[in-house]
């Protein structure tokens, strides 16, 4: 479901671990049918997503923004970094594999792997947590096929332009907080042979379809 604020014409489409918590936060501080507070977010910003849910792109969910009188947008995140964030702050930071009734039978997969472990087993990982699966799926599940039909696409290193060009249309101040910063650094030059060949072999199509945006550095 796309992130709609019909007063104003605006519609985001989210991408799980591209700032959607951010974003979501920004667009809740001015959305009139909104029911949580500044404060509540602040104190709980998870909770965003009890008004604006995510989920995955639909043509005919589309449709109805389609006719020029919507400003439609979205924010794209590097791939590399998308994925190894599901680790940092999913996995390592949040612990929610431990939250996954199929892992607690699957004894060969551990609930608290490391990066190598966690990436070389990937898919499996993705088949038994629906966290993972959801914050792993490819960008092109929630913002559609190529051509990509946006007005704008930010990266998430554009976040203060995306907040100028809200706050133009809005007609006021629009700030776009940061949520969900990982406490901890991984590199792709730290993963095993193994674990870098899944990641390779995962992103190559999703760097194909936002190659708009991001140089594949698997290339």
């Amino acid at each position: 479901m796309s992130v709609v604020l019909s007063r104003f014409k605006i519609v985001y489409m989210p991408i799980p671990k591209a700032a959607c918590t951010s974003v979501k936060a920004a667009l809740a501080s001015v959305d009139p049918d909104c029911p949580l507070t500044n404060e509540e977010i602040l104190q709980n910003s998870s909770i965003v997503h009890s008004h604006f849910q995510t989920s995955r792109f639909r043509p005919h969910r589309w449709e109805p923004f389609s006719d020029g009188s919507w400003w439609r947008f979205a924010v794209v995140r590097d791939p590399l970094k998308r994925l190894l964030s599901v680790y940092t702050d999913r996995v390592r930071g949040r612990k929610e594999l431990h939250n996954s009734p199929k892992l607690r039978k699957r004894p060969d997969l551990l609930l608290d792997p490391d990066p190598d472990f966690f990436f070389e087993n990937l898919m499996e990982y993705i088949r038994n947590s629906s966290a993972v699966k959801h914050h792993a799926l490819p960008s092109q599940l929630f913002i559609g096929p190529r051509p990509i039909a946006f007005d704008r696409i930010y990266k998430t290193d554009e976040l203060g332009i995306l907040a100028n060009d809200l706050s133009e249309r809005l007609g006021e101040d629009i700030t776009i907080p940061k949520f969900n910063s990982s406490e901890t650094n991984l590199s792709f030059s730290d993963l095993s042979s193994k674990a870098a060949s899944v990641i390779r072999e995962r992103l190559e199509p999703e760097y194909d379809h936002l190659s708009e945006f991001f140089e594949n550095p698997f290339s």
